[in-house]
């Protein structure tokens, strides 16, 4: 039986979604127990009132601040604490809890998971942008307050599950692998045609509307390779990526003597939120099962860096160091919520990221700030003004 005081930074979205399905049906089979320290969400307040029912959380927040009396009358009659506000995020992030999943999506998440990370609890990270923007410093608060980081993403779960942590010099290089998003096949003219209810129709994960876009363009690999970087302490030339469209084997760990070991699973999000939620444990959840016999094949090839070429940009802001991965991180971020307002093309998303890495290519000195979190946040908040502008000059030039 897993026990567990659980808080949930971005209970509404999709992750938080699928961790709270996942305990339920984890409590419903008997092999877990769970209370709920803090729910965090966003704009949607009847699914918070509705999980603050399910789970009655000590606490539970709106990251908007002008929607406080809307989410006291929607808890109304429950034993339950209302605050709202970023600032209501990052206290629910500090509350006492065993385990803190952070999913809130882009650069709004990394205040509250700096802040889960100096409490000491297992921090399950599926904020990308947390680990790529102040990685190196993230992981270090972590350690020092005797907590543990464990990833939520599928590729970096598979690699946490079979890395020698104790041995890293054992590894010859990490493969993450990548389903090509659903314009794998397109050439570079199909796809500057594409819509966004073509981006976010993913053909495998079931995901947010940025992230679809990210892997539509492939900038969330690019993302996954600097992640990687950071949680395992390896360097750019010790990353890379495979295509594999069926999504089974979800990342790989090719070791010195030649052996190479992969996790392999049905793509599923709650399989890789179930292993950090039990870590190192296991537990047991209705999970789908892989049958490779009804799959008859899995394919693999190299992915074209033309066509995507936000691959080759995460790769340059990596080798580049310092500031340069926020720096791709929030152009991207700029980019692809352009695209989903149809402010740019699918295209552009990469050009905006390439033009703001080349305008901002010494960011480092926008850094002056008391810590890490704060000086990524000053250097993400100056990346998006200079990719807002680009965007501008798009949409003008179109």
């Amino acid at each position: 039986m897993i026990r567990r005081r659980v808080t949930i930074l971005g209970a509404t979205g999709s992750v938080g979604r699928s961790t709270l399905d996942l305990m339920d049906q984890a409590a419903q089979a008997g092999s877990g127990a769970f209370e709920i320290e803090a729910l965090t969400g966003a704009g949607n307040i009847a699914l918070l009132a509705e999980q603050a029912r399910r789970w009655r959380p000590r606490l539970v927040v709106t990251a908007e601040a002008e929607r406080l009396d809307e989410l006291k009358s929607a808890v109304a009659g429950l034993d339950v604490a209302v605050a709202a506000g970023p600032e209501a995020v990052v206290e629910a992030a500090t509350r006492p809890a065993d385990w803190v999943m952070a999913a809130i999506v882009g650069a709004a998440g990394l205040r509250s998971a700096w802040a889960a990370a100096g409490t000491g609890a297992t921090l399950a990270l599926a904020n990308k942008e947390s680990l790529v923007s102040c990685g190196p410093a993230l992981m270090a608060r972590v350690r020092q307050a005797g907590g543990r980081l464990i990833p939520v993403d599928s590729e970096h779960s598979a690699i946490f599950q079979v890395f020698p942590a104790d041995a890293p010099e054992r590894v010859a290089r990490v493969v993450l692998t990548a389903s090509g998003g659903p314009f794998r096949a397109f050439s570079r003219a199909q796809m500057a045609r594409v819509t966004p209810e073509q981006a976010v129709a993913h053909p495998n994960w079931s995901m947010g509307a940025k992230i679809s876009v990210d892997s539509a363009t492939m900038a969330n690999k690019g993302l996954e390779m600097i992640e990687a970087a950071y949680l395992f302490g390896l360097e750019a030339g010790r990353i890379d990526v495979v295509v594999h469209p069926e999504s089974i084997i979800h990342s790989l760990v090719e070791m010195i003597d030649g052996s190479t070991l992969a996790q392999m699973g049905p793509p599923d999000m709650k399989t890789p939120i179930a292993c950090a939620l039990a870590w190192p444990d296991r537990i047991a959840w209705p999970a789908p099962r892989l049958d490779l016999a009804a799959l008859g094949a899995l394919t693999f090839e190299a992915p074209d860096e033309t066509r995507f070429p936000a691959l080759a940009l995460a790769r340059q802001a990596l080798e580049a160091g310092g500031a340069a991965p926020a720096v791709f991180n929030a152009a991207n971020e700029v980019g692809a919520r352009a695209f989903l307002d149809r402010k740019l093309g699918f295209l552009n998303i990469a050009a905006v990221v390439a033009e703001t890495m080349e305008r901002l290519a010494r960011a480092d000195e926008a850094a002056d700030a008391p810590d890490a979190c704060d000086a990524a946040l000053r250097i993400d908040a100056l990346a998006r003004r200079t990719a807002r502008g680009i965007v501008a000059d798009h949409a003008q030039a179109a």
